[in-house]
């Protein structure tokens, strides 16, 4: 299935102007960036690069697509017949994916024939700063829980099926350690999370039946929801009496759900009576509509929980739920360019960037400058060729956890920085009289 037309309508209605203009051809850079970071999120994690590169090397349009374009009647046969050839043949240089990163630096930096550049924006920003948006509310949420793991149990309040797939990817690559949905587990290739409903209790004639039916079906991935009816007086009992039964049988209880109430205090009573029993060794997870700060302030409590299941919070980013990218023009046929504004936070950056980053803050200077520190944008796709490997999820989340270990001290502290080089600055200045004389 193509992805052509996965585009909003106006990078179509300006192909077919620079096409009739004859400037579909013009070397053409863009940039694409945020502002500013979503509320209740300190550190924004660049995401979705992998995917965002797919896109770009199969990049087509089919005869159905153009069948349909013609349709709409807006669009004259000679720009159709240029866009049954276009592919993408341009350049890109990105920030790798589980990177941290700041308002106004180039996540993405496209060099390409102008046509080509201007339609892969709506799929560039929908693919980059969704799958960032999660990904940053998972490192948020790791962060919180002092290194114990965190699952995503978002599927069924997800955006849709695409947006439970990419929104797991996203989870796993911020920090999470697992997923609950089986098919985000196969394309990803990481672990999958589950234990049982509330359904499966009150589908029994007891609570003490239906833990035994499960440990009897899983003795080896046995973990018991003990919320349904009573967790201190039924639930975390019974769930000791199959411990025991388990037990007799050479298998362990993995551990017990708490999915409702007092989090903290029932999980503090429920460890005393699994180590009074003798089960010092059975885990506690929690869930249950939980966020960063909730996390946070239960390991601040110290409560004796040892992972946390977040769903809602998490794949819908509920307190903050877009970041706000935007991918403007820099360059044109050699030339700066940049957008001028009332507002200094809209007015943007000419020329061709890039990011270096050192111990206590990052500087966006132009891509040829000479500059201490790490260049963080690195060369991705070359005249539509991909350059990067591909790599799995779970070598980009341990690079993401190491990466915003070392800078989340620093801007939690405030004493992280963001400046312009003195070179783009005086760019910025002769482009903005440029364009007002």
């Amino acid at each position: 299935m193509s992805d052509a037309l996965f585009t909003d309508l106006y990078e179509l209605t300006m192909m077919a102007g620079y096409h009739a203009a004859g400037r579909a051809g013009e070397e053409a850079t863009f940039d694409l960036y945020f502002r500013q970071p979503p509320a209740g999120v300190d550190l924004v994690v660049a995401c979705g690069l992998d995917p965002a590169l797919d896109y770009l090397s199969t990049l087509r349009f089919t005869p159905e697509d153009l069948e349909h374009l013609r349709t709409l009647k807006l669009f004259a046969d000679d720009f159709l017949a240029f866009l049954e050839g276009l592919r993408f043949t341009g350049d890109v240089w990105a920030i790798p994916e589980g990177t941290p990163v700041f308002g106004d630096e180039p996540l993405l930096r496209v060099t390409a024939p102008l046509a080509e550049a201007q339609l892969v924006e709506t799929a560039l920003l929908n693919t980059i700063c969704y799958s960032s948006l999660v990904a940053s509310n998972a490192a948020q949420l790791a962060a919180a829980a002092r290194g114990k793991s965190i699952l995503e149990f978002g599927a069924r309040r997800a955006h849709g099926r695409n947006g439970a797939l990419t929104g797991a990817r996203g989870a796993i690559i911020g920090g999470c350690t697992a997923t609950s949905n089986v098919e985000a587990g196969r394309q990803l290739g990481v672990p999958v999370s589950g234990t049982q409903a509330h359904a499966w209790i009150m589908a029994f004639d007891s609570e003490l039946e239906a833990f035994r039916e499960y440990a009897r079906t899983f003795p080896e991935h046995c973990v018991l929801l003990v919320d349904t009816y009573d967790t201190l007086l039924t639930g975390v009992p019974n769930a000791i009496t199959v411990a025991r039964e388990l037990a007799e049988d050479g298998c362990s209880l993995a551990g017990i759900r708490l999915d409702s109430g007092d989090l903290a205090a029932l999980a503090t009573q429920s460890r005393r009576m699994l180590d009074a029993a003798g089960f010092s060794d059975v885990e506690i997870l929690a869930s249950g509509d939980l966020d960063a700060v909730r996390v946070a302030e239960l390991e601040t409590m110290n409560a004796p929980i040892d992972a946390y299941g977040v769903g809602t919070s998490l794949l819908t980013a509920r307190q903050d739920p877009a970041l706000s990218g935007v991918y403007k023009l820099a360059e044109i046929h050699g030339s700066p360019v940049m957008k001028l504004s009332s507002s200094a936070a809209k007015t943007t950056s000419p020329g061709r960037k890039q990011v270096w980053r050192s111990k206590h803050g990052d500087v966006i200077g132009l891509a040829d400058e000479q500059r201490d520190g790490e260049p963080l944008l690195i060369e991705a796709m070359r005249s539509g060729r991909r350059l990067l490997d591909r790599e799995h999820v779970t070598e980009i989340r341990r690079r993401c956890l190491e990466k915003t270990g070392n800078v989340r001290p620093h801007v939690v502290g405030g004493v992280w920085t963001v400046r312009r080089s003195q070179r783009l600055e005086e760019l910025r200045a002769a482009t903005m009289q440029r364009l007002r004389t």
